[in-house]
């Protein structure tokens, strides 16, 4: 029980003394420099999935 209490302590005081966290002006930019590279992921995933469909459409319609 003892090495759990000391692993809990080490923890905390590791996390709150140790960890440089970023300020919230950071996080924002960071957060909103993520949120439009997965939006522009997401546009660039779907304009290959309809290339594909709308191909795999014409073969099908074209050789039937």
């Amino acid at each position: 029980m003892q090495k759990l209490k000391t692993f809990i302590l080490e923890s905390y005081d590791e996390m709150k003394n140790k960890v440089s966290w970023p300020k919230y002006s950071q996080l924002q930019n960071q957060s909103i420099l993520v949120l439009i590279a997965s939006l522009i992921f997401a546009l660039f995933i779907g304009l290959i999935d309809f290339v594909f469909e709308s191909g795999m459409d014409w073969i099908y319609t074209e050789f039937k």
